[in-house]
């Protein structure tokens, strides 16, 4: 039913960045993803949150093949978790990123970028007609991986604490439903607490994607740890999709220090049709879509 084959629409890109004069002129780029050349009458809205050390450049291979099957992707840079903390330096990023620490107020900066862009995405439709007419801001999709994945945890009703420590709620209820690209287990954050406690307000679909060599680069933790959230988030319409021999890379379409992987390609089409069937299914309704998740995935 889904090909892992580029869709029928040709991809344009838009970028920019959204400036938060309530956080200090805090400064949000994006790049948008759009189809062009296109019969569509309306197109869902999916955001994507990079990893640690990225920038809005990541995962292109999962949104260009999700725009040219109709849809809209913005994919924003999150400042002082970026790639700005390794650009222009002689060490590997992740050595780098290893020695980093970063302050809960900067990773809650993170978390108040989303809600910021949606509020900003209104008016940039209608700055930029040719995308923003088509474009649906009441479906909604959030994504992104690792720290990213993290990011739309706590949207879609994660807890998560604030810079006392007290656990607290981001949710942001004009999201449908999100994918987890390398989900994050946050025991190290929340002490004792217990993990229905902390996924358990987890209250719209997820799909969570993971492999088993999706060991963590910069904490050295086994993919293991990461199915706590599967098991854990309320919601009941969750998938999980692990794929044998995949790492944590592939989601981000770059290796790191990682060694090639034989099968990147095969792991590519599969993340890349679960993704297009899962937006399917939450964002367009499509039962078929959700039946083909059913079946491919746990």
């Amino acid at each position: 039913m889904y090909s892992p084959e580029q869709g029928p629409y040709r991809v344009l890109l838009k970028r920019g960045e959204f400036v938060d004069e309530a956080r200090g002129g805090r400064a949000v780029p994006y790049k948008i993803y759009h189809p062009a050349e296109h019969d569509l009458e309306i197109m869902p809205v999916i955001l994507w949150s990079h990893g640690f050390g990225g920038s809005r450049d990541g995962a292109a291979f999962i949104s260009r093949y999700l725009t040219s099957y109709g849809y809209t992707l913005v994919h924003v840079t999150h400042e002082g978790t970026d790639s700005s903390l390794w650009e222009g330096k002689s060490e590997h990023p992740w050595d780098i990123l290893r020695k980093v620490s970063v302050t809960r107020e900067t990773t809650l900066n993170r978390m108040y970028d989303v809600p910021f862009v949606l509020d900003s995405l209104a008016g940039w439709a209608a700055e930029n007609p040719e995308v923003g007419q088509y474009m649906d801001l009441q479906s909604l999709g959030m994504s992104g991986h690792s720290f990213g994945a993290m990011t739309t945890q706590v949207m879609a009703g994660q807890m998560f604490p604030d810079v006392d420590g007290q656990l607290i709620s981001l949710r942001e209820p004009r999201f449908k439903a999100g994918i987890l690209y390398s989900p994050v287990p946050i025991r190290h954050l929340v002490g004792e607490e217990p993990e229905p406690h902390i996924y358990g307000p987890i209250d719209i679909p997820l799909l969570h994607m993971t492999g088993t060599d999706d060991a963590s680069p910069i904490e050295n933790f086994g993919y293991e740890r990461r199915l706590v959230v599967h098991e854990y988030s309320a919601h009941p319409e969750k998938y999980l999709q692990v794929l044998e021999g995949g790492d944590h890379m592939v989601y981000n379409g770059t290796r790191g220090k990682l060694d090639a992987n034989p099968n990147r390609e095969e792991h590519e089409g599969l993340i890349k049709t679960a993704a297009l069937a899962f937006w399917d299914a939450q964002l367009k309704g499509d039962d078929a879509a959700r039946a083909f998740l059913q079946k491919s995935c746990t």
